[in-house]
């Protein structure tokens, strides 16, 4: 009997550390749009997204649409193969972007004071 009735508060403790998680987590994640990024690709587009937005000289002015580069900074990905991640002060990065059946590419130097697009194609 002594097994079951630790095991009962074991169960009741559980329980209310499981629902106060639950409310914790669900506060801390959903409503304030806060992210848990903890993968590379994530960390740098979310430090892209962070900083002021310039372009360079060889992006044509249709492609300078922000919901186009918003798109790129939220929902790339980083080809860390084919980046220049250690550079300085700014490193070059290359985004693509998978677009149905076609595939975009986006080339962004990221700089400490802000990101310069250089390249979309």
């Amino acid at each position: 009997m002594a097994f079951l009735r630790r095991l009962g508060w074991y169960l009741v403790g559980l329980s209310i550390g499981i629902v106060f998680l639950v409310f914790f987590l669900k506060k801390k994640s959903g409503e304030n749009g806060i992210d848990f990024c903890y993968f590379p690709n994530c960390r740098v587009l979310k430090d892209m997204r962070s900083k002021p937005l310039s372009f360079g000289e060889q992006v044509p002015i249709q492609y300078q649409d922000t919901l186009l580069i918003q798109s790129f900074l939220q929902d790339g990905d980083i080809d860390f193969g084919n980046s220049d991640t250690k550079s300085e002060p700014c490193k070059t990065y290359k985004v693509l972007l998978s677009d149905g059946n076609q595939q975009k590419e986006m080339v962004a130097k990221n700089c400490p004071d802000g990101l310069i697009i250089e390249r979309i194609q």
